[in-house]
């Protein structure tokens, strides 16, 4: 397992984060069910096997199964007896929690409020990573700046992220951060996947500008890469994507990257997702890969793809299959910068 900076922070964590979505679904879960349902014992057993392989990266939010994956997580993390300065623990704030107007979103009122359920939850005094889980068209940036910056001078919270932003609004909140003195955003969540490689047109030259880490969620594009699914409408009984079509993917596109990413797996004597995973490890814009489990056997699987390293050449085949058709102002910048690329200026 490597270890990686949270950020521009002094923090490391796995390169791999146990990611909790599949904990706790129950009936009244509605598509939490669907995703997964772990209950307490089964939670501690995947949480072991985790820290066991040297995860110390945990990732929840409130949303997820309306607590109950923070609090089988907590429990699992007292029940397993680990040291809290062991585990790097990330949660998030936004989704819809109540039946009333202000039991969502990323105001101050609703940050404060949910912050101390989710501690209480997760049996901790402070959470690592706090992140808004989602864009906020309503509550002006200064108010969650603030908000949040109030957590970490509390000691609530230590570090504070976002998820599924727009790049100009990342850097607008940098900007107001860096320009008012309070706690900036160190990590992005965001979808990636070797068949969704859209955050590479905005969101990676910003965060590689910026220096924020970029924690990866759902890197099997909902169970598409998982090696069980492919063209003809073949849906596996049980499997994730079949009860939750979730994320959105161009299925052609997606079934030319499994076809490779399946060559190379079988020349590797590997599964399909170890491989996909391997790929997303390989790139040195990401800070952790999220993966999630519904058993041992899944996650054995999934936390082999550290062990995995893709030679230059499997690489080039996997971007080659998955490269992202040309955009504007993409191939206008690229055309008119092709002179301004660094190298040593010789005169004639």
């Amino acid at each position: 397992m490597k270890y990686k900076q949270l950020g521009r922070t002094g923090l490391f964590v796995s390169e791999i984060c146990l990611g909790t979505m599949t904990f706790g679904g129950s009936e009244e879960a509605g598509m939490w069910r669907a995703i997964g349902a772990l209950q307490q014992s089964e939670v501690d057993a995947i949480l072991g096997r985790a820290l066991e392989a040297g995860v110390n990266f945990i990732d929840t939010a409130d949303v997820y199964s309306f607590g109950e994956s923070e609090r089988l997580t907590g429990q699992a993390l007292k029940n397993l007896g680990v040291k809290r300065s062991d585990v790097v623990l990330a949660t998030k704030v936004y989704g819809e929690m109540g039946p009333g107007p202000n039991d969502r979103g990323a105001s101050r009122g609703h940050i404060m409020d949910s912050v101390q359920r989710s501690l209480e939850r997760l049996q901790t005094d402070h959470i690592d990573l706090y992140q808004i889980h989602a864009n906020d068209p309503v509550t002006p940036i200064d108010e969650t700046l603030r908000a949040l910056d109030d957590l970490v001078r509390q000691g609530l919270v230590r570090y504070v992220g976002v998820s599924n932003w727009q790049a100009w609004k990342i850097a607008k909140a940098l900007g107001v951060s860096e320009m008012k003195g309070l706690a900036r955003f160190e990590t992005l969540q965001a979808y990636y996947s070797i068949a969704g490689r859209d955050l590479e047109r905005e969101l990676v030259p910003m965060l590689t500008s910026e220096g924020l880490g970029l924690m990866v969620w759902s890197p099997l594009a909902g169970g598409l890469l998982s090696g069980k699914f492919g063209p003809g409408g073949n849906n596996p009984e049980g499997a994730r994507r079949t009860n939750f079509d979730f994320p959105p993917v161009d299925r052609e596109r997606a079934w030319a990257c499994v076809e490779v990413v399946r060559e190379v797996a079988e020349a590797r004597e590997a599964s399909v997702a170890r491989v996909a995973l391997a790929w997303l490890l390989a790139k040195p814009h990401v800070m952790s890969v999220i993966i999630g489990a519904k058993t041992l056997e899944q996650l054995d699987d999934n936390l082999a793809a550290t062990d995995l390293e893709l030679t230059p050449d499997e690489v080039a085949r996997l971007d080659a299959v998955s490269e992202l058709p040309a955009e504007y102002p993409g191939w206008m910048l690229a055309r008119q910068g092709a002179s301004r690329t660094p190298r040593p200026f010789k005169k004639d």
